[in-house]
Formats: structure tokens, C-alpha cells, sequence
């Protein structure tokens, strides 16, 4: 995944620490919405220390070969002031945007309001370009509260909010029964909550993707981590070389590292020539009129659960550290330990980890 270098850690002191080409930041928390600023001083720094979930044993990480950085928020309005300096750095990225609509039922109550959350996703757009920030209604929940049909009307809000601000939807069908800790904090709190049968899935689908097609939104529609099959829907690759290449082909490292083969396809200076004297290979990316890439390995992460299709990277968040306090959240153990964990942070809000330690343990 990573070569091994060494570095110097804040004590001067020389350690070894992993150096990442892609960082992920981060499934485990929301790093855009409360770390922003931890993290843009861990890459001034050169390092950050993470802590594997696992085994809790601590690691370095370093930035010195980070080419680019797959952002995972619900919140990324942070983020905006240092997109540039991104750019300076050659750095790439490209955001997950979780915009979901769950206002009524206060199942996400840490968030901000809906209508700032979709202007904070126009104004990354407006940044980063087309394509560059995915939208993502994820989890879908039922509840005896939220059935089919108000799901859908909160997507379509949505979606008529986003048209020609992304190409994509990118779901997932809430996966209460295999995480006890979420049944017990949505009984908890009252949510009454209903599973996705297989047949509730594949009306959704069929449903969804009627309406994207009579909205004429046109989007991409793409399941996150779903094996089941669903007509007319994608398996989604959430940190996915494609979108790295359209986003990050200026850069040879990351290209080196991706296996991606720029091509310059060259157009008949006759332009009655036939459209088959143009050689573009199958399944290339298209960067621009004349260019496309295409990738020779395969970058699958095999360390990912069956139906992942992310690529190889390193995630650099960790658990029981995000705020946004949802009530079906799988990242927490509990929401003291969340909000603990943030006090610890915001006590020495810029060492080494995300939790505020002072020196590496």
C-alpha cells in the first residue's frame, strides 16, 4: 500500500512511519467538519500518528509522497480555505459528500442545516470542478417514521438542488441487524427502525431510478458496499483511481503509483474521415478533447470488505471521535466517548493525533 520511510517526529527524534501516495480522511470520522485545521498542520508538519481500531497500537504516517486525498464529510464547509493551498502543494482531491435529509427526524442532530449544507456543496463544485464532489444520500433508513415514499421525496430535493452541480448518487441501504451497538442506540432513542428486505431494495432501485430518469437529472446512480445487483445502479468505488486520474493526472507519482497511461489522441486533419480512424482505447478516461487515460493495474483494496470496490489507500481518522452525534452511527462506541474524545483534541487541538496526544505512545 505504502513504501516505509523515515522521519522526524516533533521531538527531533528519527522513527519509521509508512508514506501513503492516497490518504483517505476519513470513513472513521469526519475530518473536513472538526480536524480541518489538525489535519492542514499535520501536513505542514509532514506526519500524523494513527491508531489501528484493531490492536490500538500507534503508527506514523507521512505525507512526503501524498499525491492525493479522498475527503469524507457531511460538513465540508471547512475545507474551503485550504483548497488552495492543496493546489500549491499539487496535492489532488476529491470529496464524498454525505448530503442527506433527515432534519425532521433529528436523526443526524450534530449537522447543519440542509439548505447550508447544499450551498456548501455548490461552493466546493465551484472549486474543485464537476465531478470532483459526489453526493451521497447514506445511509438510507426506514423507520416507522420515514417509509419508501418520504424517502424518495427527500431525495428529490435534493437532487433538484445538485442538478448540474454532480454526476453521481451514491447509496447504501441502512445495515442495522449486523451492528448491535446502532440497534441499541436507535431503541435507545425511540427510532423504531425497519430492514431492507430484498424486495424493499429492489422497488427502491427500480423506483429511484424512474425518477432519475423522469427528473432528467441524468445522475449516476451507484450503491456503496451493496453485493445485491439492482438494474439501471452501479457498485460504487468510493475511493476510486478513475475519478484520482480526471482529478490528479497532472501529477507523474500518483500516476506511476495508479498505473495510468496518459494518451494523446491524435484527430484526421480530414474531417470527412471516418470516425473509426480515431483511436481511443476501451474504457479510457477522458481528460480532455484530446486526452485520456487509461489504467494497466488493478488497485482494488483486498483488504476491504467482499463487496468494497475502493482502491488502495490509507485511512487516517479514527473511531469514536466524530461529533455529529447520528443517531445510527456505526464509527462510535458511544456519544460520551465521541464528545471526550473531542475534548481531548480541542485541549492540544494540533499534536500528533487526532485526540490531542502529546507525543507518540
Amino acid at each position: 500500500m505504502s513504501e516505509k520511510v523515515r522521519i522526524l517526529n516533533d521531538n527531533g527524534e528519527k522513527v519509521e512511519a509508512m508514506a501513503p501516495v492516497v490518504v483517505s480522511a476519513s470513513r472513521a470520522t469526519d475530518i473536513p467538519a472538526f480536524y480541518a485545521d489538525w489535519f492542514f498542520e499535520r501536513l505542514n508538519k509532514g506526519y500524523s500518528v494513527w491508531t489501528n481500531p484493531f490492536n490500538g497500537k500507534s503508527s506514523y504516517v507521512s505525507y512526503q509522497n501524498t499525491r492525493f486525498i479522498v475527503f469524507w464529510s457531511k460538513n465540508p464547509k471547512p475545507l474551503l480555505e485550504y483548497l488552495d493551498e492543496l493546489k500549491q502543494r499539487e496535492i489532488g482531491c476529491y470529496v464524498q459528500y454525505t448530503l442527506n435529509d433527515y432534519e425532521e427526524e433529528q436523526l443526524e442532530r450534530g449537522v447543519p442545516p440542509l439548505d447550508q449544507r447544499i450551498k456548501t456543496f455548490r461552493h466546493l463544485v465551484e472549486k474543485l470542478g464537476v465531478g470532483a464532489v459526489v453526493w451521497r444520500f447514506d445511509p438510507l433508513i426506514l423507520t416507522d417514521r420515514i417509509d419508501m415514499d418520504k424517502l424518495l421525496d427527500k431525495i428529490t430535493r435534493i437532487g433538484d438542488e445538485l442538478k448540474g452541480y454532480t454526476e453521481k448518487l451514491v447509496f447504501s441501504f441502512a445495515d442495522i441487524v449486523s451492528y448491535r451497538k446502532v440497534q441499541n442506540n436507535l431503541k435507545r432513542n425511540g427510532i423504531n427502525y425497519i430492514d431492507w428486505t430484498k424486495d424493499y431494495m429492489i422497488e427502491f432501485a427500480r423506483r429511484l431510478v424512474e425518477l432519475n430518469r423522469s427528473k432528467g437529472w441524468n445522475y449516476i446512480l451507484a450503491t456503496c458496499a451493496e453485493s445485491m445487483d439492482l438494474e439501471g445502479v452501479e457498485h460504487n468505488h468510493c475511493v476510486d483511481d478513475r475519478l484520482m486520474v480526471r482529478f490528479g493526472h497532472h501529477s507523474p507519482e500518483l500516476m506511476k503509483f495508479l498505473g495510468a497511461e496518459l494518451i494523446n489522441v491524435q484527430y484526421p486533419d480530414n474531417v470527412f474521415a471516418a470516425l473509426e480512424d480515431i483511436r481511443i482505447p476501451e474504457g479510457a478516461i477522458r481528460i480532455n478533447d484530446n486526452i485520456y487515460a487509461v489504467i494497466h493495474n488493478n488497485n482494488r483494496d483486498k483488504g476491504q470488505r467482499i463487496a468494497c470496490g475502493c482502491m488502495k489507500s490509507k485511512d487516517i481518522g479514527e473511531y469514536n471521535t466524530c461529533p455529529h452525534l447520528c443517531e445510527y452511527c456505526y464509527a462510535n462506541s458511544s456519544k460520551e466517548l465521541a464528545l471526550a474524545n473531542l475534548q481531548r483534541h480541542k485541549a492540544n487541538p494540533l499534536q500528533e493525533s487526532i485526540i490531542g496526544r502529546k507525543k507518540f505512545d
